[in-house]
């Protein structure tokens, strides 16, 4: 039980930080908060954003732990849905340039908790974008009807795992992002940014193509018995 606790939590936190790497309007707000305002700006915002997208992975994982419990059969088929998914995803970050919206965009004077406040506003209004992003995760990631089936009050523990697995991956992810911008502030210029947008794209797109790869090998055997 120790062991699959400790699993569920790692692929839950996985989730979390791929479904938070991408550098949208939302992570625009956040970086341009971290170098216009301060570090604590920047964080809170993430926050925020992590709380969000919380609240939307716990509907994502409520459905996708239904809809895979109704039809078990097709697990195959949506592990390489949720695959071809995330590499249009992987590409279509690859290709977008944040460049012109992070000059656009100037952060006004606000509280820390009008930042959080906003910016939780924001993404929770991007919900029928997001929540499909992240059911795509769950797949990718392999997290099953499984994880919530099975055991009764195990199968809740479980479930908890994966959202705060979540949560904390999301959390760790904008930390991270909003202290590595505050110690290069001096020589950060949004250029940069279209480079991680570059490195993000293709990690997001490589996870892709691996877990499409992963699932037919995986499946052919099967066919062979």
């Amino acid at each position: 039980m120790g062991l699959e606790i400790i699993e569920v939590l790692f692929r839950g936190i996985c989730v979390g930080v791929a479904a938070s790497i991408t550098v949208g309007p939302v992570a625009v707000l956040c970086i341009q908060r971290t170098l216009s305002k301060s570090r604590k700006s920047g964080i809170v915002s993430g926050i925020g954003v992590a709380c969000a997208d919380t609240f939307m992975a716990m509907a994502a994982f409520f459905f996708y732990s239904i809809l895979q419990a109704q039809i078990e059969q097709y697990n195959t088929l949506l592990r390489v849905i949720g695959g071809i998914f995330v590499v249009i995803v992987g590409v279509y970050i690859f290709l977008q340039n944040p460049v012109p919206q992070i000059r656009r965009n100037r952060a006004g004077k606000s509280t820390l908790w009008q930042d959080f406040a906003s910016i939780f506003g924001i993404t929770i209004a991007n919900f029928i974008m997001v929540i499909p992003y992240i059911l795509a995760f769950f797949a990718v990631f392999n997290i099953s009807s499984s994880d919530v089936t099975g055991g009764g009050f195990g199968g809740f523990v479980r479930a908890l795992f994966v959202i705060g697995g979540f949560f904390g991956g999301a959390v760790l992810w904008w930390t991270t992002l909003a202290c590595v911008l505050s110690l290069f502030r001096g020589r950060f210029r949004p250029r940069h940014m279209l480079t991680i947008n570059h490195v993000a794209g293709i990690v997001i797109g490589i996870l892709g193509i691996y877990t499409i790869l992963s699932t037919f090998l995986d499946f052919f055997p099967h066919v062979g018995h």
